[in-house]
């Protein structure tokens, strides 16, 4: 695996086309105002579109990132002109999700850290009475604490009107040195007051595990899927007490590389997944850290590819596992087995460096799916770290080429 020459540009006017050989497939590139974009969020909005928000500006931890909006109109064909939801001149912003409220009100919660340093972010979020027409001021939802920094990146689950879970992840500051994520742990803000206020659930011997993705069931108890820094496999861990108190995580028949996930329950209740089918099993060089080093000019430099073969020590945090494929599978037994898997997306998912002026990153990442009242999936993730795609397709689809399936574990 290597950097190579950067990739032609891309169709990124918002319109979605069908997929020649592929029939109930229609894809998307959103407009994309930044040199770099990354970590989609979906969400439906009051009143029927379909939004999207994202982080983009010179590159992840550089104070020019900023969260930007798209929507796509029911039956529409093609996303509107992002505009930009914030803009701190000292903080990178990122990792944005979009919440429809049962109050009516949408909301937008997003991370704000110093440079690479996750353990200096903030929760901050802010309020659109009007479906995201206009918004209100930025306010610190939860701040970083002594110990760490605190990320969201999964969506809230409403499990009544009054009963809200937010999941989190901490990231823990070392003892010495800065942070790499080894030492991150997982958690639930739950609020009974419609967010008004919120009490934290930790989510017991979660460390390395984060980007906590709540999947309510049919049988009333929740599923948890989970990203592993180790780049091993993705981890599950569930609730049957409303998402208070909930198992360990541990390890599912899938793999993952370190890299975010996420799921939707569709409507005839099983579960939809989207992830990278791959794990440090298949990488070739490993990155020191997720950020490469950012010097006083806000600029960055890629940093120094360590010999593959495994984490350094036991438990750490492991980077640069190939971004890619990106697989869409599918659980009718509440995640304990996925026998439907289809490629979303093909490449080698070159990831060791993030920076985007030069156009090497080759990633399919940090996917976000949503069933839409089409009953169709709809699904945004990174494209190359340069732009957002959208792909439209059904559940069905998942099991239209054969030569995808997966038997049972």
């Amino acid at each position: 695996m290597s950097g190579g020459a950067p990739a032609p540009a891309l169709p990124t006017d918002g319109r979605l086309r069908p997929v020649p050989g592929d029939p109930g497939r229609r894809d998307a590139f959103l407009p994309a105002p930044t040199v770099q974009a990354h970590a989609a969020n979906l969400a439906v909005l009051p009143g029927g579109d379909l939004g999207c928000v994202w982080f983009g500006g010179t590159q992840e931890g550089v104070a020019d990132i900023s969260v930007w909006f798209s929507r796509l109109a029911p039956g529409g064909e093609g996303w509107s002109e992002p505009v930009r939801l914030s803009d701190d001149g000292t903080r990178s912003e990122q990792n944005p999700l979009l919440f429809a409220a049962p109050d009516g009100t949408l909301r937008l919660l997003y991370t704000a850290q110093h440079a690479g340093d996750q353990d200096t972010a903030e929760v901050r979020e802010r309020v659109s009475g009007d479906g995201g027409q206009s918004w209100g001021p930025v306010r610190t939802l939860v701040p970083a604490s002594g110990s760490g920094g605190v990320f969201v990146r999964q969506p809230v689950v409403v499990l009544a009107p009054e009963r809200w879970l937010l999941p989190v992840f901490h990231c823990v500051r070392p003892p010495a040195g800065r942070w790499v994520g080894d030492l991150d742990t997982s958690g639930v803000l739950v609020s009974d007051d419609q967010g008004a206020s919120w009490t934290h659930h930790p989510v017991p011997g979660s460390t390395g595990c984060v980007h906590m993705n709540i999947v309510p069931l049919d049988d009333g108890t929740l599923l948890a899927l989970f990203r592993s820094r180790r780049a091993d496999a993705v981890h599950a861990a569930r609730s049957d007490d409303g998402g208070r108190s909930w198992t360990r995580p541990e390890p599912t028949e899938l793999p993952n590389n370190n890299s975010s996930i996420q799921a939707v329950r569709l409507r005839d209740g099983r579960v939809a997944l989207v992830y990278n089918a791959s794990s440090r099993a298949d990488a070739t060089e490993r990155r020191v850290s997720l950020y490469d080093e950012i010097d006083g000019d806000g600029l960055a430099a890629a940093s120094a590819p360590a010999p593959a073969g495994g984490p350094p020590a036991a438990g750490a945090a492991f980077w640069g596992a190939p971004r890619a494929p990106l697989t869409l599978a599918i659980s009718a037994d509440g995640g304990r087995s996925w026998p439907l898997r289809r490629n979303l997306e093909t490449g080698n998912g070159y990831c060791m460096t993030n920076n985007s002026r030069d156009g090497l990153n080759r990633e399919l990442s940090y996917p976000s799916v949503v069933q839409t009242s089409d009953g169709l999936l709809q699904i945004a993730f990174t494209y190359h770290r340069r732009a957002i795609k959208h792909v439209q397709v059904s559940p069905e689809w998942a099991a239209a080429d054969p030569s995808e399936r997966r038997p049972p574990a």
